[in-house]
């Protein structure tokens, strides 16, 4: 039989023992929480630096692209110029002498005169004829440079499909092509690359 003396030491060393609970002290954190510790704040601690960044690369594009646009350097060109057909129809517009290239500067003219003579107070007969005639020049040639837009097109189309037989052409080139042969070529974007009469490639036996 144990004693009375064993019995009050079993006592003590039981009491010095912690109790085993299963928990660790502190409440167990949940999924969600565990969670936000691993992701990262999607707002920058320093905002001011996170926008200064941005800029510096958005002024950087902007220069690239500004200077792509003088080169014709394919890679940082605009998405509405790049690519080989786009570069071919800019390439065949520029090598031509249009006539509607030279249309535009008089059209501004004539819009210019008419939006000077609506300042004078009253009217004349004069003014109102100069009006008219002026109106009516404006309409006319932008009449034909529309004329001469079709028939450039015509040709142009026909030059695409032999120069790249198994490309589709992009939809809008009808309108890219004639915007551009309507500029004057000094005002032209991206700046021209070739000369005058220095038309692209075409497969043998094709015609201007």
């Amino acid at each position: 039989m144990f004693s009375r003396k064993d019995s009050h030491r079993e006592t003590e060393n039981t009491a010095l023992v912690p109790p085993v609970s299963g928990k660790k002290g502190r409440p167990t954190p949940s999924r969600k929480q565990a969670e936000s510790k691993r992701l990262r704040p999607l707002v920058p601690a320093d905002r001011k630096a996170a926008k200064r960044i941005a800029r510096e690369k958005r002024n950087e594009a902007y220069q690239r692209e500004q200077e792509a646009l003088i080169t014709g350097d394919e890679r940082y060109l605009p998405w509405r110029d790049k690519g080989r057909v786009r570069r071919w129809v800019r390439d065949w517009v520029d090598a031509r002498w249009s006539l509607s290239e030279f249309i535009l500067p008089v059209i501004l003219l004539f819009m210019a005169t008419m939006l000077a003579v609506s300042f004078f107070p009253q009217y004349t007969t004069n003014t109102q004829l100069a009006i008219t005639i002026a109106t009516a020049v404006t309409y006319g040639l932008f009449a034909v440079s529309i004329i001469e837009g079709v028939f450039v097109w015509q040709r142009l189309k026909k030059r695409l499909i032999q120069a790249f037989p198994d490309e589709e052409i992009p939809r809008g080139t009808w309108f890219y092509a004639y915007s551009r042969m309507i500029m004057a070529r000094r005002w032209r974007s991206p700046r021209p690359q070739v000369k005058r009469d220095e038309y692209p490639q075409v497969k043998k036996g094709a015609r201007r």
